[in-house]
């Protein structure tokens, strides 16, 4: 979800590898150990939880989390709890990074010191305020100064404990007084619109000779804020929550008068102590935070088409893309932008069959085909990522599921056994499960991605082409990528791959290790099986699996999805689950005398239906099929007061959901839409809001059956191939070449030097591949001058917004220290460069 911008989308996404926390302080009962458990937060709305590591002071997370980001925030927070179970769970501490300060930690590993939380210091959301100073001539004719401050709305509150009923009090605050107001408290929003205007006197009445002379007396309006603290109304005895505090002095009605803008809340300097930091332990993170800022699409159109070509420029080595991956510090940075750009424009095959061509040529021996971490090995790891998650899902997700549910000692060590255990009930334990995870890959050929097979089809021929002696390079080309690329790091860490939630424990770590070894063993097809394990009781095990009918199931697998005339896997597609998860649905109603509630539901979304049911493993209550879907759209929150609200259109009436936060929220509304977009009688508008009490909010219609009142927003597209952004893909390979633009640079000189003088190489040219200095030398030219060309629209678009930007609107409220830095930015920034 981008958010707009004047001429530009801005897209947010974040990264997030929450490591270990040590030295957290110990629980105050006999046992001093914690059962603990970290949150990730945009400013306080939880989006992520990782599992609970039990009976710790140093608990081990391991836990990877992505996600776009739908909305502005100030603070990316981690929160450590303590888990208990009678009562709420207790907060041990918390990072807290500044959005404005997330690229000094971009992609390291850092040791974060953990902080104390209290109502004071947790803050989130704005106001708008607006100041007016007047001369007020009283009933007896003398004049004084009165001060109307009005509070118009705030924006963002956070939620506490499930609610937000928010107040304001507002306080003329000097040396010598403290005068305090309140506003009505607005019920179920966190985003209130008071529009309360308070009058305080700020001078005493006295004579005067000449009606702008006023005594201030003992009181000096320069001396004098007004202060408003915000506040949740809370039905419990403990009192009202304090939700953040903003404090203006009047000195800023001599710059003008009236005064009106927006400022950020600000916490509660109270002067109460807070814990030393090393008290509370610390927490390791790597945060990888990425800002796009997209232009519209006719920007990039000669980048672009310059990559877009790149499968048919001779040789691919001179290519744009190719070019990417040789300036790129990591291969992996160039590849993930690039298959998303050639899968969006229906490119990605003739591009890896044109840069697998060159490496196989470049390769000396069949036995270490694609071995290496090279463009394209990670081309095809990121294809395979993008393409084949569904298939690996629904191959090997029941079986991962039994092992992690089912705790069966699969140990096979005899040095590992603990007491009790047998080596034989092991064996048996662990060879099952090898067997069924080999039965359910090596039958699923036919459910393999169209765009991974067409891939496997052409590295199966450069091989086959290249080795003609090796019979068995044409399985060993594809088994490469297969199952040592794809399948073995499946099992291995099945939560990098969303197989489970969270990562497994050791026990069940070591099983899923024992069964990635053996599958990737098998699936590799070497000469001497035994000979592949280091381990004596490994290879042992595998005399199991040393019969024929293992070798042929890997070959039949292999030449069926290698293979350029399959079959087409709708025909046999069997439902495969995309999405579930417990949400709050609102009932519809199709009982007349029905209760409108709101129920929690767990929500299951195949490739056929959107079902919900009481809990988990209960039978659907209710079901609609993909193609009744007409259209996913948000729910504005004024229809029942809730956030994070979405509806699902049907023919005869919408389903109104809750998500958990919005980050979930998006990604229900994203692979709904995805699934049904090819509906032939999908909706082309929509009612944003709800229809209650006999009419729809949004545009006061009193049909239900009226026809929606805006534009249905585009959404995802169902095919792999466009569910992907290609302009957002374009400006990230832009930025790429722009921060290596030294290397495009040296790499050009490279070019020039080899054209001329075919002597001893220079060292730093050596490491580029460069096949065909001339027609290199002409793509870096095109190359280096479409990023100029995008270096400078993106600065005059930054003058220009620079220009027009007001500190203090809604954009950027007063306290919005990411604007000031810009500002600092900007000041020190020649006009001529970025």
């Amino acid at each position: 979800m981008a958010v707009e911008e004047e001429g530009l989308r801005v897209f947010q996404s974040v990264k997030i590898k929450i490591g270990e926390a040590k030295n957290l302080p110990t629980y105050p009962g006999p046992n001093k150990m914690r059962d603990c458990y970290c949150t990730v937060n945009l400013d306080q709305e939880e989006v992520f939880r990782t599992k609970i590591v039990e009976k710790s002071l140093c608990p081990f997370y391991g836990e990877d989390f992505y996600c776009e980001i739908p909305r502005s925030f100030r603070h990316l927070s981690f929160y450590i709890f303590d888990r208990d179970v009678f009562r709420r769970d207790s907060i041990i501490g918390k990072v807290a990074i500044r959005k404005e300060d997330l690229q000094k930690y971009h992609n390291r590993d850092t040791w974060f010191q953990l902080q104390h939380v209290d109502a004071d210091s947790e803050v989130q959301g704005k106001v708008h305020l607006e100041l007016r100073l007047s001369e007020v001539i009283t009933d007896s004719g003398v004049v004084c100064h009165k001060l109307a401050t009005r509070i118009l709305e705030c924006q963002g509150l956070p939620i506490v404990n499930g609610q937000c009923d928010p107040y304001a009090t507002v306080t003329l605050a000097g040396p010598c007084r403290s005068e305090a107001k309140k506003t009505k408290v607005k019920k179920k929003t966190n985003n209130p619109q008071f529009d309360e205007v308070f009058y305080f006197e700020v001078t005493r009445p006295c004579s005067y000779n000449r009606k702008s002379h006023f005594d201030f007396e003992d009181e000096d309006v320069d001396k004098l804020e007004i202060r408003v603290d915000l506040w949740n109304a809370s039905n419990l005895k403990f009192g009202d929550e304090f939700l953040g505090e903003l404090r203006v002095p009047l000195k800023v009605l001599r710059q003008s008068s009236p005064h009106e803008a927006w400022y950020f809340l600000q916490p509660r300097d109270n002067g109460s102590k807070s814990l030393k930091p090393e008290d509370l332990g610390s927490l390791r993170l790597n945060v990888v935070y990425t800002e796009d800022h997209v232009f519209s699409s006719d920007y990039y159109s000669p980048l672009r088409d310059l990559l877009l070509r790149s499968a048919d420029v001779e040789p691919v080595s001179a290519s744009a893309a190719h070019i990417l991956g040789e300036v790129c510090r990591e291969k992996q940075e160039a590849a993930v932008p690039l298959v998303r750009l050639f899968l969006h424009y229906g490119r990605v095959v003739p591009f890896i069959s044109a840069i697998a061509s060159a490496e196989v040529r470049r390769t000396q021996d069949p036995n270490t085909i694609f071995r290496g971490n090279s463009l394209t090995s990670k081309c095809i790891d990121e294809t395979m990522k993008l393409a084949g998650m569904h298939y690996l899902h629904v191959t090997l997700k029941p079986t991962i599921e039994e092992i992690c549910q089912s705790h069966k000692s699969c140990e096979i060590d005899p040095v590992r056994l603990k007491d009790g255990e047998s080596l034989e009930s092991n064996t048996e334990n662990l060879r099952q499960y090898v067997d069924r995870i080999f039965s359910v890959i090596t039958k699923s050929g036919v459910s393999c991605p169209t765009v991974m097979c067409d891939i496997f089809f052409s590295l199966r021929e450069a091989a086959a082409k290249r080795f003609q002696d090796d019979l068995d390079v044409r399985y060993t080309a594809v088994s490469s990528f297969i199952f040592l690329r794809f399948f073995a790091p499946a099992i291995l860490s099945p939560n990098l791959f969303q197989l489970t939630p969270h990562h497994t424990d050791p026990q069940t770590s070591r099983t899923l290790t024992l069964v990635s070894k053996t599958i990737q063993t098998l699936g590799s097809l070497s000469k001497s099986k035994s000979a592949s394990f280091k381990e004596s009781y490994m290879a042992a095990f595998y005399e199991f699996f040393n019969e024929q009918k293992y070798a042929d199931a890997v070959k039949n697998f292999l030449d069926l999805i290698s293979s350029s005339g399959r079959r087409d896997p709708k025909s046999v597609q069997q439902p495969i689950l995309l999405k579930e998860g417990f949400m709050i649905k609102r009932a519809q109603g199709r009982k007349r005398f029905g209760m409108k509630n709101f129920k929690k539901r767990w929500f299951r979304l195949t490739n056929h239906e959107f079902t919900y049911q009481k809990s988990k493993g209960d039978p659907p209550l209710y079901g609609i099929p993909i193609e009744n879907i007409l259209a996913v759209e948000p729910l504005e929150e004024e229809s029942f007061k809730m956030k994070n609200m979405f509806q699902v259109i049907q023919p005869e009436r919408a389903l109104y959901i809750q998500a958990n936060n919005c980050v979930e929220a998006k990604a229900w509304i994203d692979i709904l839409t995805k699934v049904s977009q090819c509906n032939q009688k999908r909706l082309a508008v929509y009612h944003p809001s709800a229809y209650l009490n006999g009419h729809w909010l949004c545009c006061r219609a009193s049909s239900d059956t009226a026809a929606g009142c805006s534009p249905c927003t585009s959404g995802l597209p169902a095919n792999i191939q466009l569910d992907i952004d290609g302009d957002r893909e374009t400006e990230r390979i832009y930025s790429l070449f722009s921060s290596y633009m030294s290397k495009l640079e040296k790499m050009q000189e490279a070019c020039g030097s080899r054209s001329v003088y075919d002597g001893p190489e220079r060292e730093e040219y050596s490491t580029f591949i460069i096949d065909d200095p001339q027609e290199t030398y002409k793509t870096l030219k095109q190359v280096i001058a479409g990023v100029v060309a995008l270096e400078q629209e993106h600065a005059q678009y930054k003058r220009d917004k620079f220009k027009k930007t007001k500190y203090g609107s809604q954009e950027h409220p007063i306290g919005d220290k990411s604007f000031q830095s810009y500002i600092g930015q900007q000041s020190e920034t020649p006009a001529h460069s970025m």
